[in-house]
Formats: structure tokens, sequence, C-alpha cells
């Protein structure tokens, strides 16, 4: 499906990006991988094969850089087929705890950033009639998670983003998916937020018993190739408040409720003692 395709992936340098630039490679696609991080982007970069990967770091809410960035990017091999927009950060802390600046970069990193560069290349890939945005969301951004207020804000705001994006844009021949995914086995807890902003630093148990990155990415370019639009990729509990929230929001917030009085936060403060 990707073979000779140009599919640009944010946040590529570790987890879910890195994993879809393993797939992709395999796929025989071109990539463009991007991140902060320069020598673990050449490190992905490595395990494809040479010359068909372009390493373009930058950070992702750097907005005055985007349009040379994208005029780097469209030029290397004259168009982007897929943006992937995984960039992104977590977060974990009670919100009577959570300062407003981690609220403001949550939001900045997880749902403007991704805005910002689909605004910027949108008008390219309109122009052509062709391509395809695909927005890493989270079962968080479906149901309001405890100890991820931001995290959760921001992930649902994005849905809401590509599902109006997805409207507007499918009559010019695009196509935009949003993936919703569980846990899967990354370190975006360690790398989560705390109330003061500080790097959490420790992995939930849920995420270090979570889906493998790669047989997640798998999963996800299948459904792609299905032509799903929006991809709930979770096991267990996560898939089960997934559902209710469609069918049943009282019986979810219900069972949330419940979930934290049961003692959620104090577990999830306890692994990070």
């Amino acid at each position: 499906m990707f073979k000779d395709q140009v599919i640009w992936i944010t946040g590529a340098s570790s987890g879910i990006g890195a994993a879809f630039a393993r797939q992709l490679a395999k796929q025989g696609a071109f990539l463009i991988l991007s991140g902060r991080n320069l020598g673990a982007l050449e490190e992905v970069a490595s395990a494809c094969e040479p010359g068909r990967s372009l390493v373009l770091p930058f950070e992702t809410t750097d907005y005055a850089a985007l349009p040379a960035l994208v005029e780097k990017a469209w030029g290397w091999r004259n168009g982007v087929d897929c943006l992937i927009n995984n960039a992104g950060i977590s977060q974990r802390s009670l919100a009577i705890e959570t300062q407003f600046p981690v609220y403001q970069k949550v939001v900045d990193v997880d749902l403007l950033a991704p805005i910002a560069l689909t605004q910027e290349i949108l008008p390219r890939m309109a122009a052509r009639k062709s391509g395809r945005f695909v927005f890493i969301s989270s079962v968080a951004g479906k149901v309001g998670s405890p100890m991820r207020t931001a995290y959760s804000a921001a992930k649902h705001g994005l849905i809401g983003y590509a599902d109006a994006l997805r409207v507007e844009t499918a009559m010019l021949g695009l196509k935009v998916h949003v993936i919703a995914p569980g846990s899967i086995r990354t370190d975006v807890s360690r790398n989560a937020v705390t109330a003061d902003g500080s790097r959490r630093g420790v992995s939930d148990g849920a995420i270090e018993q979570g889906m493998d990155p790669d047989r997640a990415v798998r999963l996800m370019l299948r459904a792609m190739g299905r032509g799903e639009r929006e991809i709930i990729l979770a096991d267990g509990i996560e898939r089960t408040i997934a559902r209710v929230r469609r069918k049943s929001p009282n019986r979810l917030f219900d069972m949330m409720e419940q979930m934290m009085a049961a003692g959620y936060a104090e577990r999830m403060k306890g692994q990070g003692d």
C-alpha cells in the first residue's frame, strides 16, 4: 500500500514513531523522520534502506520554522503522500495539583503543534488532490482519564480537529485517519510531565504490559489499508471503556468514578515514589 510513497513521521525517534518507520520501511516507503533527538533519528534511519530516508529534526512547537521545514520535506522527493502526526507528551497528575503552564505545554505539543504542521502542508496536498493525514490520539482522547486532564483535553481536541478536517477535505481526495491507542509498550509514561512540569521518570504497570509497538503499528497500517477512519487499538479494560463511552456515557462516568474511589490516583503516585 505504501510502496514508494513519501511518509513524514513526527516523533520518529522512539516508540510508536520508530515502529512506524520500521514497518513502513519494510513496505518500501520513503521516510521523512522528525523529532528532537538527532542521534536517535539517525539510528532509526540506519535501519532503513540507504537513500530512502530523510532525517529532519525539529522542535514541533517552533512554528516559525515550519514553512522552511515543509519546503524541504516537500522538495526531497517532490511531495509528501502521508503525514503521521505522532509526536506528543503525556501527563500524570491530579488537576487540583497541576500548575497551569503544564496545560499550556501539553496542549501546545499534543494539539497545536500537529495542527500547525498539518495546516502548513494542507494547501500543497489539496492542490494536487491527494494525500493522507494520520493523527495519533489516544483512548484518553475518547474517554476522560484521571491523572491526565491536560492530555485528555489535547487528545480530545485533536480528534475534533481531525473529524472536521476529514469532512472538509474528502471532496479534495484527501484521507484523514484518527488512531486512538491504549497502552503501548513505550516510554510515554516515563516522559510524562507531572504537576510542576517535571519529567515523571517511571513507567506505569499498564504501559509495561501493553502491546508491542511493532505489532500495534502493523494493526494500525492494516486498518488504514481497509479505509478505517477512526481506529481504536486497545485491549482489556481500555477497549471496554472506549466502547462503553459510545453506548452509555453515564455508565462509563460511574465506572471511572468508582476506579478513582478505589485508590487509582494513590497507586499511580506510588509508582513514582
